[in-house]
């Protein structure tokens, strides 16, 4: 981020443009303007207990594509996100979910990444969001190879909100529905984090991997929306249609700040 002309990156940013060794495997340089945040009020229907969470957190507004997820979760539409670097896609999906459970305390979700690091990453900030009074009844867990064989049958019992790999759904989850049944039966979000990661021979696996589940939820009678994020693609909503067959809504109008 450059402030002023005189600031120490712009220096070397200079230093580096009139440097005829680096200059030579430079194609283009461009500097972006910098852009003001575009923010909306908390909406009615969100739960006051996240409201207030939120504001203790120091979130006093949400960011325009924030508002526009919450409202295509009311309308039950399935949406990609596809904003910038550390412009709060997780409270895209985090917020939909613990307001459905904040209303609906059975209801479930389903959310997958690519990376164990990401999964516990998301955990984290998932807890962070969760109200004092709904510690005990919004249960988040991670289910992969490494939880420990003590634990499955707590989080298959208890859990409602699931964060895993698409590999432990394809092993590990779906062959077992039956013992699932709770879970399946009350699914209304799946979650796709990182979507753009999903493309080739991995990307067909895992759109087989979407239609094995989908056929499953459908046994349970549940209809959940599918929720993905992606960085910014050319053609994100083309992805997302693929790997879920549906019809999805992009959100890619970003509404975060940024710096020039």
């Amino acid at each position: 981020m450059i402030n002023h002309e005189s600031s120490p990156l712009n220096s070397v940013i200079q230093s580096l443009i009139t440097d005829p060794l680096f200059n030579a495997n430079i194609v283009y340089f461009r500097d972006s303007e910098p852009r003001s945040s575009v923010l909306h009020a908390f909406p009615e229907d969100l739960h006051p207990a996240l409201i207030s969470q939120l504001r203790q957190m120091g979130i006093e507004s949400l960011y325009s594509h924030q508002a526009q997820a919450l409202e295509l979760y009311k309308r039950h539409e399935n949406f990609v996100i596809s904003t910038g670097t550390s412009s709060g896609k997780s409270l895209c999906y985090q917020l939909p979910i613990l307001n459905s459970m904040s209303r609906e305390i059975e209801n479930t979700a389903l959310l997958l990444f690519p990376t164990k690091a990401l999964t516990n990453d998301q955990l984290n900030g998932l807890r962070s969001l969760i109200p004092v009074e709904m510690t005990g009844l919004i249960r988040a867990a991670i289910y992969d190879g490494d939880t420990p064989q003590k634990d499955r049958a707590t989080i298959r019992s208890n859990a409602n909100i699931l964060l895993t790999k698409p590999y432990m759904p394809n092993v590990g989850i779906l062959p077992h529905h039956p013992s699932w049944a709770r879970f399946f039966e009350n699914l209304r979000f799946v979650v796709i984090d990182e979507v753009h990661i999903y493309k080739g021979i991995f990307g067909s696996h895992v759109a087989n991997l979407m239609r094995r589940l989908q056929r499953i939820a459908s046994f349970y009678h549940s209809d959940p929306i599918f929720i993905l994020t992606s960085a910014t693609i050319h053609n994100p909503a083309e992805l997302a249609k693929k790997l879920v067959e549906q019809d999805v809504v992009l959100i890619d109008k970003d509404g975060s700040p940024q710096g020039q």
